[in-house]
């Protein structure tokens, strides 16, 4: 295989210092209750937060202010070297949820921790973002940001395997 080598472009700063899903060689785990997970949730939905990308990279970012939202492709900074090697979980954590292969899950335990969320872009600054809705930890590097276009990202009737939909009731009705 080819060696793939990246450059952060910037860096996101955010009031989330800590990830909600802790990892290590043996998969992963959830730091807080479901109903304090769904609480975050909710709170990072309303959360603003910066990105910062490198001055010399601010032409870069000419006219995304006429976008409503984003993609923000960022590196999980603090996800430990021994869960990069990892290929089954039990997503989010949760032990009573079959182990599911890494790329069927959304974990942050990946062989390339490249993540990725959908902000709503309120403001640009010249080289700063203001965006809302990032769940990304503070210090996170960027790796690159893509306008987020809805016919040409938005995919008609997605279907999502009967586990992840029963997680995500849960973390909607957990209080």
């Amino acid at each position: 295989m080819t060696e793939i080598i990246l450059q952060p472009v910037g860096v996101i700063r955010s009031e989330i210092k800590e990830p909600v899903l802790r990892s290590d060689s043996d998969g992963i785990t959830m730091k807080e209750k479901l109903k304090n997970v769904k609480a975050q949730r909710d709170k990072i939905r309303t959360m603003t937060s910066e990105i910062v990308i490198d001055p010399s990279l601010s032409e870069l970012l000419d006219d995304i202010d006429g976008h409503s939202h984003i993609l923000i492709l960022f590196w999980a900074h603090k996800v430990p070297s021994e869960s990069r090697k990892l290929t089954k979980v039990h997503p989010m954590g949760l032990k009573e949820v079959p182990k599911k292969g890494i790329f069927a899950t959304c974990s942050p335990a990946r062989p390339n921790p490249v993540l990725v969320t959908a902000v709503k872009l309120l403001e640009r600054n010249d080289n700063v973002l203001k965006v809302q809705g990032l769940e990304a930890i503070d210090g996170s590097p960027v790796i690159d940001i893509k306008p987020y276009v809805q016919g040409y990202h938005g995919v008609e009737n997605p279907k999502t395997p009967e586990w992840m939909e029963k997680i995500r009731k849960e973390l909607d009705e957990a209080t």
